[in-house]
């Protein structure tokens, strides 16, 4: 079964409902799944528990599956959507901005300019945060999983130049949240760096 591709492993399934072939699915997948979730949510325990709603869904919508796109691609699109509703329903966007790491600030080994390496992806991912749920999906598609235009256009029921005009929209968007966060972190980095140089006597 190690050599049946994704789209093959749905048609089995869904022609005989023999559970070995989700399972094979399932163990391909889960990981990824989960990882997607944690993104959105960043509590281990909650993305989990979506994890498992999402292959729960994927059971049912199985059947629905007409391979205009691939399997991943297909799969990545429920998950992203079901992300987006859980925070839109259950208004989680602000625990995700506000649990990212202040802890980045300890400066107790050096003069705090290390962590600025690590500052940069991290402030990249606020940012992404600060967006709404549908142009974080959208750009996740397109830059982390490297879905085409077209099928995301597929999957969301727009046009390519639709696709192509809200992620120009975000990006911008996301540059904008990024340099503004950027700027904060490297005057807070250099104000540090300057006290603990020349501290107050």
């Amino acid at each position: 079964m190690e050599t049946i591709s994704d789209e093959e492993l749905v048609r089995l399934y869904v022609e005989t409902q023999r559970n070995a072939y989700f399972e094979r699915l399932y163990e391909r997948y889960c990981d990824r799944v989960y990882r997607k979730c944690l993104s959105f949510i960043k509590d281990p325990v909650r993305a989990e528990d979506l994890t498992h709603d999402i292959f729960l869904k994927l059971v049912v919508k199985l059947s629905s599956f007409r391979e205009q796109a691939k399997f991943s691609t297909w799969l990545y699109s429920i998950t992203y959507n079901y992300c987006t509703d859980q925070l839109r329903s259950q208004n989680l966007r602000r625990e995700v901005y506000m649990d990212d790491g202040w802890e980045r600030l300890d400066v107790g080994n050096d003069d705090g300019l290390a962590e600025l390496a690590e500052l940069e992806a991290k402030q990249l991912q606020k940012a992404l945060h600060q967006l709404p749920p549908e142009e974080q999906t959208m750009l996740l598609m397109k830059y982390q999983d490297d879905i085409s235009i077209r099928d995301i256009a597929d999957l969301n029921g727009l046009t390519e130049s639709a696709v192509k005009m809200r992620l120009k929209r975000s990006r911008d968007k996301l540059r904008k949240h990024y340099l503004e966060g950027a700027v904060f972190w490297l005057l807070i980095a250099i104000k540090l760096a300057l006290s603990i140089r020349w501290p107050f006597r």
